[in-house]
């Protein structure tokens, strides 16, 4: 059988569990996106706390291009001396560490927004009413290119490995949604056409950081739209992804700047799921055919709260990680306490309160 707490190996990366922290924007961040006091105090929190990895909250790798106020930079190399302080911090404490990147583009909630936002069509954003600039081949070509200069600071910096934000309506994940791609070059029409930027991007930080730095994407299951990405194009483009060399697929799922998504509860952070343990890993069943038709690793995310239901997809499936959000805001030692044999339900109700509280803290934890 296999164990939650057992070590196993991602590339040169050792996990000390299959317990991933999975990424919050914590809006802690100044301005400009560097590293602050309180965010800092947060990532040593979980890397005390037992968590075997930490995937950090979205960093935005465009200068120009900022999706959401206080979230992470790693546009230029002002960043390495802070984000070096970071991970020496985790490693110390025994976890690991990788970046989460991203581009954000009409998915933005900064007010105002950036100057140019870019999309692959120009096609307005349902729920942000933003219309973005459609990219040019040139934009494509310098974008990626910003992909693979941020990847190789994750890298001198010392992080473990980085994420692709491939994931939720920002803008890659808009590529591959036929709604708001609407293309007639290479970049567009079939899920081929729509998935090659995600993998030119994945190709471009390959080359830069080598063999060996291990490279995950943040990918919808599906969108949950009626013209939006299905499961199956999900699953076909995380074949081409696997092909290309990449070493790992967090499955999430929900375009979130669809209304009708957010309106049916279909998005990433669902609520009312601790009414019962079926609501939980709400991802399971795509998560469960993707790791039966790939070969390397799963992440699941989205809803997993009891150990013991992790336990059982652990050991009935090929899914081999789990990715926990609100549950480690809530308990950021939530994985010392089911290690020391607390096995109880997490304090986290799914309540979805804490996106509304400064730097994403539970409720729980708010003084009367």
């Amino acid at each position: 059988m296999k164990n939650l707490f057992e070590a196993t190996a991602i590339k040169n990366m050792k996990l000390k569990n299959r317990f991933f922290k999975a990424a919050v924007w914590e809006g802690l961040a100044t301005e400009d996106g560097h590293m602050t006091e309180e965010l800092f105090h947060i990532y040593e929190e979980l890397a005390r706390g037992g968590i075997g990895t930490i995937f950090t909250g979205y960093a935005f790798v465009e200068k120009n291009e900022q999706p959401n106020p206080g979230m992470m930079g790693i546009y230029d190399d002002s960043f390495l001396q802070e984000y070096q302080k970071l991970t020496n911090m985790v490693h110390s404490n025994g976890a690991n560490i990788v970046m989460q990147i991203v581009y954000g583009g009409s998915m933005t909630h900064l007010v105002p927004p950036s100057s140019i936002i870019w999309g692959p069509s120009n096609i307005k954003n349902e729920l942000t009413g933003v219309v973005p600039v459609e990219m040019s081949k040139e934009d494509i070509r310098y974008l990626v290119k910003s992909y693979g200069k941020a990847a190789a600071r994750v890298k001198q910096a010392g992080f473990d490995g980085v994420e692709i934000h491939a994931a939720h309506g920002y803008l890659l994940s808009q590529f591959l949604n036929p709604y708001y791609n609407v293309r007639t070059d290479e970049y567009g029409g079939s899920i081929k056409n729509r998935a090659r930027i995600v993998l030119e991007v994945f190709e471009e930080i390959r080359d830069v950081v080598g063999k060996e730095f291990p490279i995950f994407i943040k990918i919808n299951s599906e969108d949950f739209t009626r013209d939006g990405l299905t499961s199956e194009e999900s699953i076909e483009v995380s074949k081409i992804l696997e092909k290309a060399g990449i070493d790992g697929i967090e499955v999430s799922g929900g375009d979130e700047s669809n209304l009708s998504v957010n309106k049916e509860g279909l998005g990433p952070a669902r609520t009312k799921i601790a009414i019962s343990k079926d609501r939980e890993s709400y991802f399971r069943e795509h998560a469960t055919r993707l790791a039966q038709e790939i070969n390397i690793p799963v992440i699941l995310t989205g809803g997993n709260r009891h150990i013991e239901v992790m336990d059982e997809i652990l050991n009935s499936t090929n899914i081999l990680y789990f990715a926990l959000g609100r549950p480690m805001i809530s308990e950021p030692d939530l994985i010392n306490k089911w290690a020391s044999g607390d096995c109880k339900a997490p304090r986290c109700v799914s309540c979805n309160q804490c996106y509304k509280i400064y730097g994403r803290r539970c409720i729980f934890d708010q003084k009367k």
